[in-house]
């Protein structure tokens, strides 16, 4: 997931995108003794994401820049809370700061939208989770954006989990193999430690799915009794998640249909970034 090492390739590579061959801007209007203060400054009410994101835009552009992080991950902040202090070289400060907003936007958005999920479904039993449906590149980000938020992680890739979805289904199908017997086969071939989920999109689905001994059922788009009923069939036989359909205005709803379970592709794909500001002084020699 999210370590030292894959923010530090992360971030790198985000910095030579922008400054390929240095900052033309503030290489030839700031002196090169100048240093800067600046403070990370919220300009809306949030829950804050990707602290170490950002200091190390700043760390990788001049290892001389110091970051004080002043709040943690997942925590609330409200328009003018001062989230990080920034102070060293000025021409790193400037460099780097587009950088680091950049991420700390996007992932402070990922976790403020997460938190309102998690804040409709509360005490329900249901836990909120993302899905693969993530920036290319940026998904340990964004999937830690989750988890700030307080929701939780789906499989991470196609290499953690089996998940049979409607297209594996019916490719089964057209070649006429029973779903039951090749789940069975699959199981048996994999280590005992990898978890098997399989997507339905019909309660008439259910009980060969379930006849193969699988660890959760996803119910995909089904209506709200139709959850329900999936829920009674299942019946503590396997996980039950609900996917499809899913928005603040539903997300109740379908949490009080009894599934523990409800992935949300829009906590990633559809997160606003929010408005935080970098708004620095600089002190000349």
């Amino acid at each position: 997931m999210m370590n030292r090492a894959h923010i530090d390739r992360v971030v790198a590579a985000a910095l030579d995108e922008d400054a390929p061959w240095g900052d033309v801007t503030s290489e030839s209007l700031i002196p090169e003794t100048a240093t800067a203060r600046a403070e990370l400054v919220a300009r809306e009410s949030g829950v804050f994401s990707g602290g170490e994101v950002f200091a190390a835009a700043f760390r990788l552009t001049d290892d001389r820049i110091s970051v004080e992080l002043l709040v943690d991950d997942g925590a609330a902040f409200a328009p003018g809370d001062v989230l990080a202090r920034v102070t060293g070289p000025a021409r790193g400060v400037l460099t780097a700061e587009r950088i680091g907003l950049n991420f700390t936007q996007r992932m402070s958005g990922i976790a403020t939208l997460t938190a309102a999920y998690v804040a409709e479904v509360a005490h329900t039993g249901a836990r909120i989770v993302d899905t693969r449906k993530t920036t290319p590149g940026l998904r340990a980000f964004e999937r830690h954006a989750v988890r700030s938020g307080g929701g939780h992680n789906h499989r991470f890739s196609l290499s953690d989990a089996v998940m049979a979805k409607d297209n594996h289904l019916a490719v089964l199908t057209a070649t006429g193999l029973s779903v039951t017997a090749a789940l069975q086969g699959a199981i048996a071939r994999l280590p005992h430690t990898t978890h098997v989920e399989v997507e339905v999109d019909r309660l008439d689905q259910i009980d060969a799915v379930l006849a193969a001994g699988i660890g959760t059922i996803m119910l995909d788009n089904f209506s709200l009794d139709d959850l329900r009923a999936g829920v009674e069939r299942v019946a503590g036989r396997a996980t039950v998640e609900a996917s499809g359909g899913v928005n603040l205005e539903t997300v109740r709803a379908i949490a009080e249909t009894g599934v523990d379970v409800i992935s949300v592709g829009a906590l990633t794909h559809s997160a606003r970034a929010l408005d935080l500001g970098l708004d620095i002084a600089i002190d000349a020699d």
